[in-house]
């Protein structure tokens, strides 16, 4: 079969085109990749050529939510062997001589590469192709148990699980969750793992509420003000990225509460209400990226501790991206849209 690839050109220019066969370096291993999980980013370069700061100036293959496997070991003898089944772990964390960041903390290294990212020139190359090379640093081996379907969506659960950690121990706590997404979704599942007393999350749309109580939470319409500020919750994970959704977050949380700050909200300044903040003695913490959740999260995806169930809405074959993408798009009709690389 053609190495099919899902290439962003520039705004509204995405192409799947024939890709070259990977040639490895001596660490990397090649991957026949099985699922990729369109994330937001992917669909900012189809959209805009850009992902916040990080601008296409050149063609890249997306993708950075991938499973799949190895089909040609590393020359090195690094990382798993062929037929090993893995989920790809996208960062490479660098430092750029200057900016200092915590080093048991990788997702903050300044001048990190992300699979499928244009911030560096040359572009870090994702992973929605047929065949890729990967340094096997990036390669953690999944149980026979775990579907591929399912191995995909570690990466954004890892985000999910960061973020919900970024507030401590939830046990026994309420939780709300802003913006019921694929990754708002995946929070109320890690929620539910974690052992939240109470669940809750809002969302415009019916079906991201429908897919939310499906795992256990009480919904809300996003604008009803007055239901989310009557919550008081313990914890309020804001993943909109919205002003909207960031009022709300702040608006619902409990006197000593925490907000955690996972949506990636706009560049320069946003308008929050400060002063509520401060009279309600909140925490307000960021959370980008995961550090070292990944094995942890494929784990839990694996013994089904981990309840994903519902959150993937629809599969495409690679070769009807465009289309996947248009799916994905649209919040009021899915959720997690995976494109299928295993087909003729």
């Amino acid at each position: 079969m053609p190495n099919l690839g899902v290439v962003a050109h520039a705004a509204d220019d995405l192409r799947v085109e024939a890709l070259p066969e990977p040639s490895p370096a001596a660490d990397e291993a090649v991957l026949e990749i099985a699922f990729g999980g369109v994330c937001g980013s992917d669909l900012h370069y189809w959209r805009h050529g850009a992902a916040g700061a990080s601008v296409l100036r050149e063609p890249m293959v997306l993708g950075h939510e991938i499973s799949g496997t190895v089909v040609a070991a590393a020359a090195d003898g690094s990382g798993p062997s062929a037929g090993t089944r893995v989920a790809v772990h996208p960062l490479t964390p660098h430092g750029d001589g200057i900016t200092p960041w915590p080093a048991d903390r990788p997702n903050l290294a300044p001048a990190s590469s992300y699979l499928g990212s244009a911030l560096h020139l040359p572009h870090t190359q994702g992973g929605f192709a047929r065949r890729v090379a990967l340094p096997t640093r990036l390669l953690h081996a999944v149980p026979e148990t775990l579907p591929l379907e399912v191995a995909a969506l570690a990466e954004p659960a890892a985000v999910a699980w960061h973020g919900l950690e970024r507030a401590g121990d939830v046990s026994g706590k309420r939780v709300l969750v802003i913006g019921a997404g694929p990754i708002g979704q995946l929070v109320v599942a890690v929620a539910r793992h974690h052992g939240a007393a109470e669940v809750f999350a809002t969302d415009l749309h019916a079906l991201p509420r429908r897919i939310a109580e499906q795992h256990g939470a009480t919904t809300l319409a996003a604008a009803d003000a007055a239901a989310l500020a009557a919550l008081h919750a313990d914890v309020v994970v804001e993943s909109s990225g919205t002003v909207p959704g960031l009022a709300s977050a702040i608006e619902a949380a409990r006197r000593g509460g925490t907000v955690v700050l996972l949506g990636l909200q706009r560049a320069g300044d946003v308008p929050a209400a400060v002063a509520t903040a401060i009279t309600r003695e909140l925490t307000i913490v960021g959370s980008f990226r995961f550090a070292d959740e990944f094995d942890d999260v494929i784990a839990a995806l694996a013994d089904g501790s981990l309840d994903v169930s519902g959150v993937v809405t629809h599969v495409l074959p690679a070769d009807r991206a465009l289309e996947a993408f248009g799916v994905a798009a649209d919040a009021s009709v899915s959720s997690k849209v995976l494109l299928d690389f295993t087909g003729e």
